[in-house]
């Protein structure tokens, strides 16, 4: 990954640990040591959702640019499906609190979401790419007289 993805995957990381830590010390405190785990398994399974998938659009815009935009709709339905998906199958459990999971699943969504749109927003990123291997004198276009 070039160092502006990664820049852009620690901007987003990192508010969603902190707010995982802090769902883990509410967590812990409404709920005990299930709570806890509960809180822990949600922001480690948005953090690899939400990072595989950035991994995913930034790899098709650099191979196929023209798919970006729809890519990237399709990425974001299929990850909330998944993490609907994911809600269903552990609903029932006895390893974690569920109810706490899955507030902290969405508060941990919702902060990487909004991390993640604020380092876009952040980064400067060149909408052109500078070719230098033409950097010569501009060719007139018009006619001299």
């Amino acid at each position: 990954m070039p160092s502006n993805d990664v820049r852009i995957l620690l901007q987003a990381a990192v508010p969603t640990a902190a707010v995982g830590a802090i769902a883990a010390v509410v967590g812990g405190v409404v709920a005990g040591g299930k709570g806890v785990i509960g809180a822990i398994v949600a922001a480690v399974v948005t953090i690899l959702f939400m990072g595989i998938g950035l991994y995913v659009l930034q790899r098709t815009a650099k191979s196929l640019p023209h798919l970006f935009q729809m890519m990237g709709l399709m990425l974001y339905a299929a990850q909330i499906l998944l993490l609907f998906v994911f809600l269903s199958v552990f609903k029932d459990t006895t390893l974690f609190h569920p109810k706490v999971f899955a507030i902290t699943l969405v508060a941990t969504t919702l902060a990487w979401i909004a991390a993640q749109t604020r380092a876009h927003m952040k980064a400067k990123i060149l909408y052109v790419e500078p070719d230098s291997s033409t950097g010569g004198k501009p060719e007139k276009s018009g006619h001299s007289s």
